[in-house]
């Protein structure tokens, strides 16, 4: 398994207000994207869209099928 450590400043506006991450790995870029997703397109598009990016991706269960 090969360990991925991310350097990268985030900053995300919107008229409400800003906010600024920086993210060390995979799952905690993955938590602000998640995060910044669902304050764009609310929470149900959000899902699905996720869902639809996850879709490209075979999984081990449906390969087994």
């Amino acid at each position: 398994m090969s360990t991925v450590s991310i350097e990268a400043t985030i900053n995300a506006k919107w008229t409400e207000g800003h906010s600024s991450y920086s993210p060390a790995s995979p799952e905690e870029l993955a938590i602000i994207g998640i995060e910044l997703l669902v304050k764009e397109l609310g929470t149900e598009v959000a899902r699905n869209f996720i869902q639809q990016a996850f879709e490209r991706y075979t999984s081990v269960v449906d390969a087994v099928d």
